[in-house]
């Protein structure tokens, strides 16, 4: 029987909880020279894509920008046209609201990276929550959040008809549009779709519509279960199991031993937990000013406010405050963490922390037993987090066949072995 092939997805992380950016060896967030060094190093190492977050206003706390977490970078889309003309394989995913977007537009600038690519690009269709991220725009406030998932299934319908060439029209609740495009015929007949999200909601949309979904969780247990529920969602739309990829979001730390990985692993985290980080993201989940508790202290007595809204511009990750805190504090008391112990804990994604042949293989086993067809791998320093993953990480991939020595295709589609 034959192995499946590992999926690997590089992300050029903003500044925000996971990246280093005040370590020595961090270089700019914004600049080209940094997104072109990481596109040249995960295209030598033949990874399927480069993936770039979005933010569409800087984040506020307490009215205040936290400066150890902005999402905020130059627009998406012009990087990616940008890195197309650098490298020749490697595919180029963006992440773009349907919330504050409108699908001829989009489509068309999505349209013209595919062309300028040679069929390497690829649409992350996010929701974006909240009246705070809406000011900044035409309609100034934000949809409930049942409106949001059913206007971002309509726009990738919508975007469909505009990518098919020729005339399109899209009559229904949010858009009312008829035309012509001048975009088709694309190379790789239409830009990959990838979604973001582990709500039911979420998933269903990937089901639906997506050709990866970009996932969280941290076990090999959680990882199989998330992956049986999203591919059985996807017999009710006519499709096959292998029509959607599951790639969950991950970081990595190397080291030559094993105790030296852990070692790395633990003063990386204490970089991304600062002591203020700590406090800053505790205020996050109880809704109250906690400047005054100690992050080397005890959790605080008082109860999260479940009617304040102390952060803004972020999607609340925790639908119920009272019962995080209550898990929060069990795991404390029993295990005896701090406050900034347990941000540390809590916040942490995915990890392959260990020798480069102890990750490829544990990285292996998630694909081969069908916890993941791969992973959206962040590093902690950019741009030249990634230089050690390829260095030592991607060799011992193809040694065990399960990656690509090299690319066989020119399109994202066909890399990852997509149906046009």
């Amino acid at each position: 029987m034959s192995r499946k092939q590992v999926i690997l997805g590089a992300q050029f992380p903003g500044v925000n909880n996971f990246t280093v950016w005040s370590d020595p060896q961090a270089g700019s967030q914004i600049a080209f020279s940094s997104f072109h060094r990481l596109a040249e190093t995960v295209e030598r190492g033949k990874f399927d894509f480069i993936f770039l977050a979005e933010g569409l206003r800087i984040r506020e706390q307490k009215g205040r920008f936290h400066e150890l977490d902005v999402a905020g970078r130059p627009n998406t889309l012009a990087i990616l046209t940008a890195l197309s003309s650098v490298t020749h394989h490697v595919g180029l995913i963006g992440t773009l609201t349907t919330t504050f977007n409108e699908p001829y537009p989009l489509a068309r600038q999505l349209a013209t990276l595919d062309i300028l690519s040679e069929g390497r690009s690829g649409w992350n269709v996010v929701t974006s929550p909240g009246a705070f991220t809406g000011a900044n725009f035409r309609r100034g406030d934000h949809l409930p959040f049942a409106q949001r998932y059913e206007r971002a299934r309509d726009f990738i319908e919508t975007a469909r008809k505009i990518w098919g060439g020729g005339a399109f029209e899209a009559h229904g609740a949010h858009f009312d549009i008829a035309g012509t495009t001048d975009a088709a015929p694309l190379p790789q007949g239409r830009p990959v779709i990838a979604q973001a999200g582990d709500s039911d909601a979420g998933r269903e949309l990937a089901a639906s519509h997506a050709d990866l979904i970009y996932s969280r969780h941290g076990t090999l247990d959680e990882g199989q279960a998330f992956y049986a529920d999203a591919k059985d969602r996807l017999a009710r739309y006519g499709r096959s199991r292998d029509s959607l990829k599951i790639l969950p979001g991950a970081n990595f730390v190397l080291g030559d031993t094993p105790e030296e990985a852990k070692a790395r692993h633990r003063a990386i985290r204490l970089q991304q937990v600062s002591p203020k980080g700590a406090i800053v993201f505790l205020e996050q989940v109880w809704n109250r000013d906690l400047s005054a508790c100690d992050p080397d202290g005890p959790l605080p007595e008082i109860e999260p406010d479940v009617s304040a809204q102390l952060a803004q511009g972020r999607a609340n990750r925790y639908d119920d405050r009272l019962e995080t805190a209550k898990a929060w504090r069990e795991l404390a008391e029993d295990e005896g963490l701090s406050i900034r112990d347990l941000i540390i804990r809590v916040t942490e994604r995915k990890q392959f922390i260990g020798t480069p042949h102890q990750i490829a293989e544990e990285i292996d086993r998630h694909v081969q037993e069908d916890a993941a067809d791969g992973f959206v791998f962040a590093p902690h320093l950019t741009p030249g987090g990634f230089d050690e993953f390829v260095e030592k990480v991607i060799p011992v991939l193809q040694d065990r066949g399960v990656f690509r020595r090299d690319y066989q295709h020119t399109s994202l589609r066909d890399h990852l072995g997509l149906a046009a």
